[in-house]
């Protein structure tokens, strides 16, 4: 699976549904590790809250590591 550009409600109704699962180290999609990266649209030194972003990233970590 390649990496996928999600909002942020798609990102939490991911979680709700439980297709996303934080296993308290890693979180998990189908059994795979995933890495959520937020995607900002403006400069980093004028990010108030850091997690707060409308646009997500899931990379899952087999791929990253090709």
């Amino acid at each position: 699976m390649e990496e996928q550009i999600l909002s942020k409600s798609e990102l939490i109704q991911l979680f709700e549904d439980e297709v996303i699962i934080d296993s308290g180290k890693a979180w998990l999609m189908n059994g795979k590790e995933i890495e959520i990266i937020a995607l900002h649209d403006v400069e980093p030194k004028y990010l108030q809250d850091v997690s707060n972003a409308k646009f997500y990233k899931v990379i899952h970590k087999e791929e990253r590591r090709r």
